[in-house]
C-alpha cells in the first residue's frame, strides 16, 4: 500500500518527529511505500492564492475555486502543489502528524489542506462524502497534546477531543470521501517521562500495523439524506 505522511512540526527533535520516524520505520517494515511531506523542512507555503497557478483563468480577479477548477482541467497547478496532489492521489492511507495547537491543526498543516484539497480535483461536481473523489482511502491523525487525557473529555476543561477533531475527521477527510481511522494521541507528550514516551511509540506502531483493518469512525453517507440533503427519518 502507499502511505502519505504529512508531518507538521518545526523542531526535528520533537516527539512529533519521533512519531514520524516510528511511522516510517513501522510501515516500511510492513511492506508499505511511505512518502513524507515534511512541511517545515520543505518550506511549504501554507497561503492559498495566485501563486498556486501557473496559468490563470481570470488574471484580473481571483476566485480560488474557479482557478482550482481551471487548473484541474488544464494541469495548471504550481509545481509544489502539483507534487502534493500527486502524493495525495497515490496514497491508500494519509496520516497527519502534528501537535494540537490552539485546539486545532498548526497553520502550516491547515494551509496544506487549503491548497491541496483543490476544487475540481479533490472535491466538487457532486463528489463529496461517500461519493467523494478520495473514496477508498483511509486517513489517520497522530497528534500530541499539551495536557493530560482527562482534560480532553466531555466534562474536561478543554472539552471533548473528538469534538475538537470533528472539523478534520468530518470536514476534511470524510467530506472528500476518506474514511478516518480512530486517531492516535500522545497525551501531554512534553510532560511525561521517557518510559511513557517509549510506550507511546510502541502503541503507535501497533496502531499503524492495524490501520488498514481498523473500524473507521462512523459518519453518515449520502444515502442517509434525501434529495434536499436533509437527514432521513429513522422510521
Amino acid at each position: 500500500m502507499n502511505v502519505l505522511l504529512v508531518h507538521a512540526h518545526p523542531e526535528p527533535t520533537s516527539f512529533v518527529a519521533a512519531l514520524r520516524d516510528r511511522a516510517v520505520e513501522t510501515l516500511t517494515a510492513e511492506g508499505h511505500d511511505v512518502v513524507v511531506s515534511d512541511l517545515y523542512a520543505e518550506g511549504w507555503n501554507p497561503v492559498a492564492g495566485p501563486a498556486d497557478f501557473v496559468v490563470r483563468a481570470d488574471p484580473d480577479r481571483l476566485s480560488l475555486q474557479a482557478e482550482q477548477a481551471h487548473a484541474s482541467r488544464t494541469g495548471g497547478f504550481a509545481p509544489d502543489l502539483a507534487r502534493e496532489l500527486d502524493r495525495l492521489e497515490r496514497a491508500d492511507l494519509v496520516v497527519f502528524s502534528f501537535p494540537l495547537w490552539w485546539f486545532g491543526l498548526p497553520a502550516i498543516l491547515k494551509g496544506w489542506v487549503d491548497r491541496v484539497f483543490a476544487f475540481g480535483r479533490v472535491y466538487g461536481g457532486g463528489r463529496w462524502y461517500s461519493d467523494g473523489a478520495l473514496r477508498g482511502k483511509r486517513a489517520m491523525l497522530a497528534l500530541t497534546t499539551g495536557g493530560p487525557e482527562h482534560i480532553y473529555t466531555p466534562d474536561g476543561i478543554n472539552g471533548d477531543l473528538e469534538t475538537l477533531l470533528f472539523p478534520v475527521h468530518h470536514g476534511m477527510f470524510w467530506f472528500t470521501g476518506m474514511q478516518s481511522v480512530p486517531p492516535f494521541v500522545a497525551w501531554s507528550a512534553a510532560r511525561v517521562d521517557e518510559a511513557t514516551r517509549a510506550g507511546y511509540l510502541d502503541e503507535y506502531a501497533e496502531r499503524l500495523r492495524s490501520a488498514f483493518d481498523a473500524e473507521p469512525l462512523a459518519f453518515p453517507g449520502l444515502d442517509a439524506y434525501d434529495t434536499t440533503l436533509r437527514l432521513k427519518s429513522a422510521s
